[in-house]
């Protein structure tokens, strides 16, 4: 048996690694003053129909459950974010700042970059209209992957505004009902032909064209980048209209990021949505709101590409898994005395392993190297004294096993 298409299992190693983007992602986050929350797994399917329409259900995990519910796999957190919002704004001050890491599902082809299941990480602000707003979630989107050792030569922000386009629209007389399907066509023109987007777009081509390739004039970008250029962050980013996000929630700043090779899908991307809390709340509840999400899967592809942010996570993966002290019985006789100081130990915080059956001496030095333990605790016929080994060293000195508590947590104090 093996696992399903398009799913993973995690060894020991693949989790570390996970764990360690896990961390980064929640110690950037905290930084700027997020809070994690979390929503659950599986929701109505009415909830991502209601967002995005009927056709999202060929893209999901549904299924009828033994209440006769139509429930879904969530395919992403958005929805439940608005869903609890809406449920709970009264509870909270605002602007709310929530994160969240949580594995989601959706059934379609997978790719290089694109599986049936991923972890991914949502940023949202709430509650908030201001373009500080958007400042700030993009200036946090930056340094989560600063954060892995990128530099501004690894990955750019392009940035954008649905406004630009609305206005353009405005400015061409182009009746409403066709907003929707001449964004979209925008949205995937740097992936397509440039003869198949122009016979989508129709007359409107050589304008949208050259507008595009102009960059596009808007003075909320400038803003947003001089927001950023503020902070020493605007080599991270351009301004790039092209980025219209097909999802038409949407409706002001949006961006995505991508490698500066061009090698990977996007790594993340997001923007404002002021209108979609009112939209699965009925209108009860009305609340501007903005975020973005950045999975797993093309993250850790960006990782193994460049060798400073390998090494960087290799050597965070290493710190993880070493243990602090590794306990040598080196007599079966004194393997409960070794046990008895193991859980003491244990019990006040340090990493600590030991054999589970008798093992040759050398071995068990062995292992304790092999484990990166900072200390070796050898018992033997020094009882009752014990022989504290420093392993980077070698060095040895013999401590009272009466003593060796206070001891050894005097010298943890001493190394932090």
């Amino acid at each position: 048996m093996q696992a399903l298409p398009g799913f993973r299992d995690f060894l020991p190693d693949d989790c570390a690694r996970r764990n360690c983007v896990f961390a980064q992602w929640r110690e950037v986050a905290r930084r700027y003053g997020f809070v994690e929350w979390e929503g659950p797994p599986l929701e109505a399917t009415e909830l991502y129909k209601k967002k995005s329409g009927a056709e999202i259900v060929e893209q999901l995990f549904n299924f009828t459950d033994k209440g006769e519910r139509e429930v879904a796999l969530r395919p992403e957190l958005t929805p439940t974010l608005a869903r609890v919002v809406a449920a709970h704004e009264r509870e909270f001050k605002k602007p709310l700042k929530w994160f969240s890491i949580g594995q989601f599902f959706r059934y379609e082809k997978q790719q290089r970059g694109r599986l049936r299941e991923h972890f991914q990480l949502n940023c949202d602000i709430i509650g908030e209209r201001d373009l500080a707003a958007d400042i700030e979630l993009v200036a946090l989107c930056i340094d989560f992957l600063r954060a892995f050792g990128f530099t501004e030569k690894d990955f750019v922000v392009r940035i954008s505004d649905r406004e630009f386009w609305i206005d353009f629209f405005r400015d061409k007389n182009v009746p409403v009902e066709r907003w929707d399907d001449l964004l979209q066509a925008i949205d995937k023109s740097a992936r397509e032909p440039r003869e198949k987007t122009a016979e989508k777009l129709g007359e409107l081509a050589d304008s949208v064209f050259a507008a595009i390739e102009s960059g596009g004039k808007s003075a909320k970008l400038e803003q947003l980048v001089d927001g950023l250029r503020a902070r020493g962050l605007a080599d991270f980013v351009a301004i790039d209209v092209g980025i219209v996000r097909g999802l038409a929630y949407y409706t002001g700043i949006v961006f995505e990021v991508f490698d500066r090779a061009g090698k990977f899908r996007a790594i993340a991307g997001g923007g404002r949505y002021d209108n979609l809390i009112a939209q699965l709340s009925d209108g009860t509840v009305s609340m501007p709101a903005l975020g973005f999400a950045m999975g797993d899967v093309v993250l850790g592809e960006l990782i193994n590409e460049i060798p400073r942010a390998r090494e960087a996570m290799q050597k965070s993966i290493a710190n993880a898994s070493k243990i602090d002290i590794y306990v040598v019985v080196a007599k079966e006789q004194r393997r409960a005395d070794a046990l008895a100081q193991v859980q003491q130990l244990r019990d006040r915080g340090f990493r600590v392993d030991y054999p589970l059956t008798p093992t040759k001496v050398a071995r068990q030095f062995q292992t304790a190297e092999d484990l990166g333990a900072r200390l070796a605790l050898l018992y033997g016929d020094e009882w009752p004294q014990v022989k504290v080994k420093t392993m980077t060293t070698g060095a040895q000195e013999l401590v009272s096993h009466d003593h060796l508590l206070a001891h050894l947590q005097a010298q943890s104090s001493l190394s932090s």
